[in-house]
């Protein structure tokens, strides 16, 4: 097998007495997608055509299957990879994607993060601890509520406040408008605590709109923006890092819940640029184990050739009370993401849970995780 070859793994369900046929059907599905029969160039059959290197019987009807994949077949373009990885296949529901294993000279040429974990302390003078986050929501307020908001947040002292994913360039909340207020209510702010908080805007649209929307954003001053790669594509997330080296993509996870694993999701993320990327913490919203976020950690922080390590943003549906727990279990290098158990107060109370967030996390640098 070439050394230029992806292994990738499936979980296919099945019998036995199938399986070895189905999974060289996947080989040539994800590879050449016609019979082999119909392959007669010598190097197409020995580079191209997907291998199958393993089965392996998991559990009673279930099987793991690596097969190998040509890199070659990628051509550098992240789209493409997910679509080397689980494209024709993706359509049926017997198979998922659990595992892959990608070639030094690919993961060295995507490049991942260009700022990761420690871009991302940087800017904020979080050198040391965990660093802290929240969201702008819901849905429907105007960029004036939507920055008065912000601006309380901010009074907080949090790291990053963030668009909701939802917030794209609706009628009732302009991008241009909603950045231009929600920047300014964050500089105030900054003016006050002396902490650089960051407001992160959601991108939205094709890439001409998002180049807009970058372009817009940093004449306000800011350089952190969210994105959601399965939606706006994994080949954009890669576009925007590489064209804007200095800017940070926070990754949020919408539409990433099919069969695809979510720490291969995660790593992928990372690898096409993603300095931090959002996932469901358990015991939320969500069913996420505390096996699959340790995992989903892993991806984003292992080292990982010469890839920068992204931050791991666990949210959905944490509350204060959660802060240690969430500390000990993910330790420092990590992005904590609390929103609507801040947003349930107003005004006053607002700031001062916001606060009680940020020394909670600020104790943990000195070793006090249940102060």
């Amino acid at each position: 097998m070439s050394a230029q070859r992806l292994i990738v793994t499936y979980r296919i369900r099945g019998d036995a007495a199938s399986i070895d046929e189905r999974a060289k059907a996947i080989a040539v599905e994800q590879s050449v997608e016609a019979p082999l029969a119909a392959v007669r160039d010598p190097f197409i059959r020995a580079e191209i055509v997907g291998e199958v290197l393993r089965v392996a019987e998991r559990a009673e009807g279930v099987f793991d299957v690596d097969i190998g994949l040509s890199a070659a077949t990628i051509g550098g373009d992240a789209g493409q990879l997910m679509n080397m990885l689980f494209g024709n296949t993706s359509l049926h529901d017997d198979v998922a994607l659990i595992d892959v294993v990608l070639p030094a000279a690919v993961i060295e040429a995507f490049g991942g993060p260009s700022q990761g974990l420690a871009g991302l302390r940087r800017r904020t003078r979080a050198e040391r601890r965990a660093l802290t986050a929240s969201a702008l929501k819901p849905q429907g307020l105007t960029p004036a509520a939507l920055g008065e908001l912000a601006h309380n947040l901010a009074l907080g002292g949090l790291d990053f406040i963030k668009d909701d994913h939802g917030l794209a360039d609706q009628k009732y909340s302009r991008f241009e408008a909603r950045v231009m207020t929600c920047a300014d209510a964050v500089r105030k702010a900054v003016a006050e605590t002396g902490h650089p908080t960051h407001y992160v805007p959601s991108l939205s649209g094709d890439r001409t709109t998002i180049e807009r929307q970058i372009a817009f954003a940093k004449r306000e001053g800011l350089d952190t923006f969210l994105i959601a790669p399965a939606v706006a594509g994994v080949s954009t997330l890669q576009a925007l890092r590489l064209a804007h080296p200095t800017l940070a993509f926070i990754a949020h996870p919408t539409l990433t819940g099919a069969r695809i694993a979510p720490d291969v999701y995660a790593r992928l993320f990372r690898l096409f640029g993603a300095d931090a990327s959002i996932f469901p913490n358990y015991g939320g919203r969500f069913g996420y184990s505390e096996s699959t976020c340790l995992e989903i950690a892993k991806a984003l922080r292992d080292p990982w050739r010469s890839l920068a390590a992204s931050a791991p943003a666990p949210a959905g549906g944490m509350d204060l009370a959660r802060v240690p727990e969430m500390l000990r279990f993910y330790g420092g290098d990590v992005m904590l993401l609390i929103g609507g158990a801040l947003l349930t107060a107003e005004k006053t109370e607002l700031v001062r849970r916001t606060r009680q967030f940020v020394q909670a996390v600020v104790a943990h640098e000195y070793g006090a995780v249940d102060a």
